[in-house]
C-alpha cells in the first residue's frame, strides 16, 4: 500500500463512512527511524511491555511513563487509561496495546495506538508534557460520526462549545487525573442531550492541560460543526462528544440550558508540529478529491490516515464439513510476530543449551525449559519436537492465537524463534507450574498450599479467562484442550490458561463446528464432541466443569458418576478434598459444585455461557437452576 505523508497543524481524518465503521484501535506509525530484529531497542520494547501496563494500572491516575535503556537505543513509553475506567481494565487494555502496536507499526521506533479506554505511545524521543518549551512531537487527528444535527444546528454548536470548554476547565483544574465528563440538555426530540469528555496526561500542570485542550478544541471544533458526535485524539490531551451516553458514572459537569456564547475562534497555542513528518498515512484518491477542496477553503493542512487491516485468520469450518487445521499460511502467521523474534543463541544461553536440569515439563509436542535472560528476567521456553508434524501445526496455531490474545488469566507469549531448525516459543515463567502437579500431589505436601480461598480464586480466574476467549476478545476462540495441566499458576497462585495448539477461531455468529479428527484429552472432552465431532464454546464449558469438580474434590476425572449420585442423595459434601481439613464455607463449596454440574450437563444447549458462570461465582444472590444428569462418557481413548 502506498503511503502519503502530509504534515498538519491538526491532523484530521474525515473518512466519513469508512472511519465511522472502522472503530478502534487506531494506530499511528512513525517514519523517522526503524529498529532491527533482535536489536537493543526491541529488547527495550519487551521490557517496557512487561512493566508499563502494570505501573499504569496500579497508579491512582491510571498513567505511567518508562525510560528503558541508554541513548541511542533508549525507549520512552507512555501509557494512559481513560479516567472513568479501573485498574484491571486498564491493565488489559495496555497489555493488548503492547501486543497490537508492534504488529501494526512493525519495527517503527515511534508509534502510538488509540483504544476507547487507553492510549499507548513509545518513541526514541523523550516527549515533554504538553506546554513545554519544545512542544509536543506527535500528531492529533479528529473523527466525526458522519451524521448532522438537523434541528437548530447553530444552537447545538453553541451548546457544544460551552459544554466542552466547561469540561476542559474541570479536567484541568479540578481533577488529579486531568479527566472530566459533561452533560447538557439540548431539548431536541432526536438528540435531547449532549455528552462530553476531556482528558490530559496527569503529568501536566493545570495550566499546561488547559492550554493543550484549548488548542485541540479551537483547531478542530469548526471541523466538527453540526456533527452529532466526534473526537480528537492526541496522546497529550483529547476530547470527545456524543449525543448518547458513552462514559461510566455520572457527569462531573452539567449545563442545564444552552449557552449564548459563540463558537470559540482562539488560534491554537499548542499543537502538533508543522515540520519533520513522522507518520505513515494514506487515503483513497476519491476521498482526497472530495475533501481537500473543502479543507483548503478553511486554510488547514490535513493528514488523512487510512489504517491497514490485519489479514483475517481463517475461521473454523462451520457445520456441514470438516475443519481445515491450518488457520493461515505460515507467512501470515510470521507477519503477526515479526516484532517478537528472538535469536536462537539468546535462548540457548538462557536455558544452558536446553540442559535437562532446566527442564520444567514435557508434553506430546515437545519440552518446556526454564531460562534466564541477561537482564535477569525468567522465561519459559517451549521447544517443539523437530520430527513432529503436529508440533509444527501447533506452533502455527499458537502464533496466530496467543500473540493476539492478552488477558491476565491467559499465559503471555513473549517471543518466538525459528532458526537453525528450532521452533521455540517464549512465555512468561509461571513459578508454581501447572494446577495438576499441585492438586493431585499424592504426598499432599503441595496440595496443602491450596486452601479453599486459593481454589476459589483459581476457579474464578479460569472462568474469566474463558469468558475473554469466548466473548470479550477480538477473536472468538474455542480452546478445545482445557484441563488441569493446561492451567498454570503464578507466584500468587493466579491461574493462566495455556496451550492453544488445538484451539479454533469461530465467527462471531458461529455456534459450533464439526471435525472428523478428534483431538484433546480423555476425561475432559464433551460427549457431543466424542460422539459426533461437534465442538463449541459449550464444549469448553464442559471441560471447565470437570476442572471445577476436580478442584473441589482433589480427584482426577475418574468416576464422576458418583458425584451425581452423591448430589442426588444430598451427600455431595462427602467428596470435598479432605486435605482442606474442613476449613471452608460449606455454602460456597456447594455453590461451586452446583456450577460444575451445570457445566457438565449432557445437553450442551443448557450449559451456561462463561459470562453467566462469572456472574454466578461473583454473587450469592443469583439463583442457580437445578442441574440435569452429567454427560460423562466411557474412559477409552479417542481416535487421533
Amino acid at each position: 500500500m502506498a503511503y502519503h505523508h502530509l504534515l498538519a497543524v491538526a491532523a484530521i481524518s474525515l473518512f466519513h463512512a469508512h472511519m465511522h465503521a472502522a472503530g478502534y484501535p487506531w494506530p499511528l506509525c512513525g517514519t523517522s527511524s526503524d529498529f532491527q530484529p533482535n536489536s537493543t531497542y526491541q529488547a527495550n520494547l519487551y521490557r517496557a511491555a512487561a512493566t508499563l501496563p502494570k505501573r499504569a494500572s496500579a497508579s491512582p491516575n491510571l498513567f505511567a511513563t518508562v525510560i528503558v535503556g541508554a541513548v541511542p537505543e533508549q525507549l520512552w513509553g507512555m501509557g494512559l487509561c481513560r479516567g472513568d475506567t479501573n485498574g484491571s481494565t486498564c491493565l488489559g487494555c495496555l497489555t493488548q496495546a503492547f501486543q497490537d502496536l508492534p504488529n501494526d507499526c512493525s519495527y517503527n521506533k515511534d508509534a502510538t495506538i488509540y483504544y476507547d479506554l487507553c492510549t499507548l505511545h513509545y518513541s526514541d524521543v523523550h516527549v515533554l508534557p504538553s506546554g513545554g518549551d519544545d512542544g509536543p512531537t506527535t500528531d492529533s487527528y479528529a473523527i466525526n460520526n458522519n451524521a448532522n444535527v438537523t434541528s437548530d444546528p447553530a444552537r447545538f454548536n453553541r451548546l457544544l462549545a460551552a459544554l466542552i470548554n466547561a469540561t476542559a476547565d474541570h479536567a484541568a483544574f479540578n481533577s488529579t487525573r486531568r479527566f472530566a465528563t459533561g452533560e447538557a440538555d439540548f431539548f431536541d426530540k432526536d438528540y435531547p442531550k449532549v455528552y462530553t469528555l476531556a482528558q490530559c496526561t496527569p503529568d501536566q500542570t493545570p495550566a499546561q492541560c488547559r492550554k493543550c485542550l484549548a488548542s485541540v478544541i479551537a483547531s478542530n471544533l469548526v471541523q466538527l460543526k453540526d456533527n452529532i458526535g466526534g473526537r480528537v485524539l492526541w496522546f497529550n490531551c483529547s476530547w470527545r462528544y456524543e449525543t448518547a451516553p458513552f462514559f461510566s458514572g455520572p457527569p462531573l459537569v452539567r449545563l442545564a440550558s444552552p449557552s449564548p456564547a459563540p463558537v470559540p475562534t482562539l488560534p491554537p497555542t499548542v499543537g502538533p508540529p508543522t515540520g519533520g513528518g513522522r507518520r505513515k498515512c494514506s487515503v483513497p484518491v476519491v476521498v482526497l478529491a472530495a475533501v481537500l477542496p473543502t479543507l483548503a477553503a478553511l486554510n488547514l493542512t490535513v493528514c488523512f490516515c487510512f489504517w491497514k487491516r490485519r489479514r483475517p485468520i481463517a475461521q473454523a469450518q462451520k457445520p456441514g464439513g470438516t475443519d481445515d487445521p491450518t488457520y493461515s499460511s505460515e507467512a501470515e502467521g510470521m507477519e503477526m510476530v515479526d516484532s517478537m523474534m528472538i535469536d536462537v543463541s539468546t535462548l540457548r544461553a538462557a536455558t544452558g543449551n536446553f540442559d535437562d536440569s532446566n527442564k520444567l515439563g514435557e508434553g506430546g509436542f515437545g519440552v518446556v525449559y526454564k531460562g534466564v535472560l541477561p537482564d535477569g528476567d525468567e522465561i519459559a521456553v517451549k521447544r517443539l519436537s523437530k520430527g513432529s508434524t503436529q508440533g509444527v501445526q501447533e506452533l502455527k496455531h499458537e502464533l496466530a492465537l496467543v500473540a493476539k490474545l492478552r488477558h491476565k488469566n491467559l499465559v503471555s507469549l513473549l517471543g518466538v524463534c525459528l532458526e537453525q531448525q528450532e521452533r521455540l516459543l517464549v512465555y512468561e515463567l509461571l513459578h508454581n507450574r501447572s494446577l495438576d502437579l499441585i492438586l493431585f500431589d499424592t504426598e499432599n505436601e503441595k496440595r496443602e498450599m491450596l486452601d479453599w480461598e486459593q481454589r476459589y480464586k483459581i476457579i474464578n480466574g479460569i472462568a474469566r479467562g474463558l469468558q475473554y476467549l469466548h466473548e470479550d476478545s477480538q477473536l472468538k476462540v474455542v480452546h478445545r484442550d482445557l484441563k488441569a495441566s493446561n492451567i498454570l499458576l503464578d507466584k500468587s497462585m493466579n491461574p493462566k490458561i495455556a496451550d492453544f495448539g488445538l484451539a479454533r477461531i469461530f465467527g462471531r455468529d458461529q455456534t459450533h463446528a464439526v471435525t472428523n479428527s478428534l483431538v484433546g484429552t480423555n476425561g475432559y472432552m464433551a460427549p457431543e464432541y466424542l460422539a459426533r465431532g461437534n465442538y463449541s464454546v459449550r464444549s469448553d464449558a464442559f471441560s471447565f466443569g470437570v476442572i471445577v469438580l476436580e478442584i473441589v474434590t482433589g480427584r482426577r476425572n475418574l468416576d464422576w458418576v458418583q458425584v451425581w449420585e452423591h448430589w442426588e442423595a444430598g451427600t455431595v459434601m462427602d467428596l470435598v478434598d479432605p486435605s482442606m481439613g474442613g476449613r471452608f464455607h460449606e455454602a460456597n463449596v456447594m455453590r461451586c459444585i452446583h456450577i460444575g454440574l451445570l457445566c457438565v450437563q449432557h445437553d450442551p444447549a443448557v450449559r451456561p455461557a462463561m459470562s453467566s458462570v462469572v456472574t454466578m461465582l461473583g454473587s450469592d444472590t443469583v439463583a442457580l437452576q437445578a442441574p440435569s444428569k452429567p454427560g460423562f462418557f466411557a474412559k477409552t481413548a479417542p481416535p487421533t
